[in-house]
């Protein structure tokens, strides 16, 4: 066979091709139209639901509506109608952009073997939604409601149906606390904090809670006491050990006797003010505890995780490690005061130091709502490094032993404030690298003697100078 014979056929076997894969196209087309739409595929009102139930990744979750929203599994998990008003409300007004019509072949669009089937009834319908493949180029889904059509659909019904059990219980609500009355704590922490605001038993403008110890009000630092009632806020607890608890769960939990419990009394103000009562109990894991007990390295501290109940809640959550040291930091001690003087320095009219055997008086003149300071003939003198110096004057560590060893430095701190007109600070040597805080005769704390040494210079640098 010549050459140019050979060409014919290959260009007729080519024509025909041609032809063929023209014929099959012009088939598909006609066999499955693809046209845009607007319009609303599916209208299904959320009060008319009474059932609803999904597969989803080879697990059926399913639900039912009685006097509230139910498990068909067990009716006493707590089903959170916010959560089915959510999966519900896609179908109130179901769009498609696109329709296929005369669809033979489902399984292009991944709808024969759908990744997520949705079945919604009424009192007298059930309506089944199917979810295919994820069309890249138009970033939408493919979708069937049994009408022989297959849409791609304007809203991806599986941002809310790739939900699991977890997502759907009614989880325990915990008050953003606007104004606190009174918090008490009962077990390994048993006293309790009150709001005073105006209080005459403090220096500071700041202090509204305080707290009775050895029969004085004492005050507490603000912003403390409010990072802990954060702190209970911010717990958002989402995993669940079990939703309708046992009495021999709680056991189980260490609840039945907890470690802790804290009861806030506050306030919220909705056109009204209306008071309110918040109840956590809170117990270490006892599992995380025994593991503590028995590791062997003593120096490394064990990561324990609690266990948290809301009031009379059937539900028992697990929290972290770190949220249960935040709630247990509940003493005294981690909510007061960690400065030795903490008083507005604005309000400080008077300074008188003993050091190393000598007396020295600072004192301060109002200038507008400024003050300058003068020592001896020096006037306007730059104090800010000693008020740094005595601001840095923070607790490593409180304690009521007395003091043993020598005064390093004393300061009687006059106030522009008729409850609280003098502070006296007494600083001891301790050890190589704390000094013993005593304020108004009473020990306090030790704090690092690098920053008493810090204060001891910033005075020198005035009256030497």
């Amino acid at each position: 066979m010549n050459r140019s014979k050979k060409l014919y056929i290959l260009l007729g076997i080519l024509a025909v091709a041609c032809i063929a894969t023209f014929a099959v196209m012009q088939m598909e087309e006609q066999k499955e139209q693809i046209k845009e739409t607007g319009e609303i595929i599916l209208e299904l009102p959320s009060e008319a639901v009474q059932s609803l139930s999904w597969v989803y990744n080879g697990e059926t979750l399913a639900f039912h509506r009685g006097e509230t929203w139910l498990y068909d599994e067990d009716e006493n998990f707590p089903v959170s109608a916010e959560k089915v008003h959510e999966l519900l409300e896609p179908f109130q007004s179901f769009g498609a952009a696109f329709i296929i019509e005369d669809v033979e072949d489902f399984g292009q669009y991944g709808l024969d073997d759908p990744i997520c089937t949705i079945s919604l009834s009424t009192a007298d319908q059930t309506y089944e939604v199917k979810l295919g493949d994820y069309s890249k180029m138009d970033s939408q889904r493919y979708v069937s409601i049994g009408d022989g059509n297959v849409y791609l659909v304007k809203h991806d019904p599986l941002d809310e149906y790739a939900a699991v059990l977890i997502d759907i219980i009614d989880h325990d609500e915990i008050p953003s606390f606007d104004h606190v009355t009174q918090v008490k704590f009962e077990g390994a922490e048993a006293y309790s904090i009150t709001c005073q605001e105006d209080s005459t038993d403090t220096y500071s403008a700041d202090d509204v809670y305080f707290t009775q110890r050895s029969g004085k009000n004492l005050p507490l630092d603000t912003s403390r006491v409010e990072s802990y009632l954060q702190s209970i806020t911010n717990l958002n607890p989402v995993n669940y050990v079990s939703y309708n608890v046992t009495d021999e769960e709680l056991q189980t939990y260490g609840l039945d006797a907890p470690e802790l419990t804290i009861t806030v009394d506050y306030t919220t103000e909705d056109g009204e003010e209306t008071a309110d009562t918040f109840v956590l109990y809170v117990s270490p894991d006892p599992e995380d505890v025994n593991a503590a007990e028995e590791a062997e390295d003593g120096d490394q501290e064990a990561d324990i995780s609690a266990y948290i109940r809301v009031g009379e809640s059937q539900i028992v959550y697990k929290v972290s490690s770190g949220s249960y040291k935040k709630l247990a930091a509940a003493a005294y001690n981690d909510l007061r005061h960690p400065e030795a003087f903490w008083a507005d320095f604005s309000d400080v009219q008077q300074l008188d130091i003993s050091l190393e055997g000598n007396n020295y008086t600072l004192t301060a003149e109002k200038d507008g709502d400024a003050r300058t300071w003068a020592y001896q003939e020096k006037n306007e003198l730059e104090i800010a490094d000693l008020q740094s110096a005595l601001e840095a004057l923070i607790a490593e560590e409180f304690t009521d032993e007395q003091p043993a060893q020598k005064e390093e430095i004393g300061l009687t701190i006059s106030l522009d404030n008729e409850n609280f007109p003098q502070v006296e600070i007494q600083l001891y040597r301790y050890d190589g690298s704390r000094c013993l805080a005593v304020v108004d005769g009473e020990s306090v704390s030790l704090v690092e003697r690098t920053a008493v040494v810090g204060l001891i210079e910033a005075v020198h640098a005035i009256v030497l100078d």
